[in-house]
């Protein structure tokens, strides 16, 4: 019998004592103790460096062994059908309705081409490393975002924490989803119902340029969406994804011919493009631009890691991580290009500026699409289209977001993947939680609480749960060692992937780390000063701090877990933090890959030194043996 290690097992039977090797068989055993002491005395062992976990000791002579301890049954875990399948997944995953939604009211809320400077910094000093990390750590670990800390059980708060974070992204996600069916089912008629052709709109096209002189004028589209919509008054995915991850780039492509031909399209664009440099001192446009990198690219959910543990071993993280954030950067600036000409097009027709021709919320982009989906010949058509788009990108994302928490759960309880009911049955109430939870962002004062929790829920709290996640990778496991992970994992590792290897490490070790600090420091000193508003409604100091206690709630998981993770060690408490840095010996046991080596393996941890009791029958056994054999 073979432990997890494939190593024979101290207790099993292969290492009782038998006939024709008695004496031999004692005197190799006695040469791998530490002391030695006979007739009834100790032999101790120090339970260092061992290869097994101490399991009970047969007594020679004495009859039968004890029986050995049954290995625990390894459950497979599925993998991708493909390399391109995966990698069209996490491009589904990645580049959703965080590229068309909220990057174009996130940079019109904050001055528009200004955003684009701390967007593309926390790009490429932060998204793109953190983003191979995630990868590679799930890919390596074969593990959702939990279990994978058993490669520092310290900081198993961080996937507690990733969970949070999902839960509250999974929350209002399905509202986003619901506004864009509500708009499919609503493209079904003609004329448009936010169109002027529509009859209940005649009379407020036609007031438009008279309500501009006294005011910003409400358009149809600003109507519909917020009488209509908010009502306030003023892995079969893994298939789906190869029509998914295309079909948004062709819609963009059509609205962005469109808009560039309409009247005042450059004056959008031009807000799009031009810096005010003032707004760079403003903590906010710092904030969210951190926010909306870990938000479009997925960091810091769990749903990468997830997705990356049902890869092959071998598969290379880095040219992935460099097509899948390269071909989200790019979406999010293309899908720019379509928002703002509308949004000048907007203001052409209001006769007002550019910055305020639209609330600045998360109703942006139902205000803007619509608008030019209602000019385009054959308007019924696009705007079904769209719409369709819209919902299967949120499909594809929120399935990355469940497959965070799923993964998660079944690796902690991985009865559940061998158990089809009990296993439906999780899945069925997650998301029926998630349902009732979820109806209370769609009540009157829904986009009230929707904003709130947009704000906040992928704010400070997931800055410090990024990290601490690459702080503890970097100095805890060892950046040299994951990196040495890294070349493993790819084997024949290309010479361009050993050079960008060189300024990920800086980045871990350094840039990364130093650069969400500053974030953090910049976003505490200012928050009493940044107001959170939702078009004129300004939150009051209590909802503000409701926000606050949400990311709160999901950044506290880390030194709550690390307190429980020290309790379980013994000894003073250096050594409790020594060994609960350590990684566990089943870290490096690849249950996808037989062809895994053992050097990799850590020795199994022995707290306290085990004895073995020999009497005077086992000599006396051994005297017997000695004299059969001559």
């Amino acid at each position: 019998m073979q432990d997890e290690s494939g190593k024979a097992a101290l207790g099993s039977p292969s290492s009782k004592c038998n006939h024709s090797a008695g004496p031999l068989a004692f005197t190799e055993f006695v040469a791998g103790q530490n002391s030695l002491h006979l007739n009834g005395h100790n032999i101790n062992q120090n339970g260092h460096n061992t290869t097994a976990t101490p399991a009970p000791q047969p007594q020679f002579g004495s009859g039968a062994p004890s029986p050995a301890p049954s290995p625990v049954p390894v459950i497979p875990r599925e993998q991708w059908g493909g390399k391109y399948e995966f990698l069209l997944s996490c491009i589904g995953y990645c580049v959703g309705l965080g590229n068309v939604w909220r990057f174009p009211y996130l940079c019109y809320r904050n001055g528009g081409g200004v955003f684009l400077i701390p967007y593309f910094i926390m790009l490429f000093v932060t998204g793109v490393p953190l983003f191979l990390m995630e990868l590679s750590l799930g890919q390596y670990g074969a593990a959702g975002p939990i279990t994978v800390w058993k490669c520092c059980p310290l900081l198993k708060g961080i996937g507690i924490g990733m969970l949070c974070v999902s839960c509250l992204v999974c929350l209002y996600y399905n509202v986003i989803i619901a506004w864009t069916f509500y708009y499919l089912v609503s493209s079904l008629q003609s004329p448009l119902p936010w169109s002027c052709d529509a009859i209940a709109n005649i009379g407020l096209c036609g007031n438009i340029t008279t309500n501009s002189s006294a005011g910003r004028g409400l358009s149809p589209t600003e109507k519909f969406w917020n009488e209509r919509v908010l009502g306030v008054g003023i892995r079969s995915s893994g298939k789906v994804v190869y029509v998914t991850a295309t079909f948004p780039y062709f819609v963009l492509i059509v609205l962005i011919i469109r808009g560039a031909t309409l009247e005042g399209s450059l004056q959008g664009i031009a807000f799009y493009l031009t810096p005010d440099w003032s707004r760079l001192a403003n903590a906010q446009v710092w904030n969210d631009a951190a926010s909306q990198v870990f938000y479009s690219l997925g960091i810091g959910v769990g749903g990468l890691l997830s997705m990356a543990s049902y890869n092959k071993f071998d598969n290379n993280v880095i040219r992935d991580t460099l097509i899948i954030t390269g071909g989200n950067c790019c979406t999010s600036f293309f899908a720019g290009f379509a928002i703002f000409s509308i949004l000048g097009h907007m203001a052409w027709k209001k006769g007002v500026p550019v910055g305020e021709v639209a609330d600045t919320g998360p109703g942006l982009a139902f205000v803007a699409y619509p608008e030019a989906l209602a000019l385009l010949p054959g308007s019924v058509f696009w705007s079904i289209m769209f719409f369709l788009m819209l919902f299967m990108m949120g499909i594809d994302t929120l399935f990355g977001n469940m497959e965070g928490i799923t993964t998660a759960v079944l690796d902690e309880f991985p009865h559940l993947r061998t158990n089809t009911l009990h296993k439906s049955l999780f899945l069925g109430t997650l998301c029926f939680c998630f349902y009732l939870m979820g109806l209370l962002l769609v009540t009157d004062g829904g986009i009230y609480w929707f904003t709130l929790i947009d704000s906040f829920s992928t704010s400070f709290g997931l800055i410090i749960i990024t990290l601490f996640m690459c702080m503890g990778i970097s100095f805890f496991y060892g950046v040299n060692q994951f990196c040495q992970d890294i070349i493993d994992m790819i084997r024949h590792c290309p010479p361009w992937c050993t050079k960008v290897l060189y300024y990920f490490k800086a980045c871990w070790v350094f840039c990364t780390p130093f650069l969400l600090l500053l974030i953090l420091i910049y976003i505490f000193m200012e928050m009493y000063n940044t107001s959170l508003h939702y078009g004129p409604y300004v939150y009051p100091r209590w909802g503000k701090a409701l926000g606050v206690c949400i990311g709160v709630t999901c950044c506290m998981q880390i030194p709550i877990w690390a307190i429980v993770a020290l309790c379980k060690e013994t000894g003073t408490l250096k050594d409790r933090f020594q060994k609960s840095i350590r990684p566990l010996n089943s870290w490096r046991v690849n249950l996808n890959s037989s062809t895994r080596v053992e050097q990799h393996m850590e020795p199994e941890r022995v707290e306290a030194p085990f004895t073995v009791t020999l009497t005077d029958m086992d000599f006396t056994a051994m005297t017997w043996d000695a004299g059969s054999e001559a």
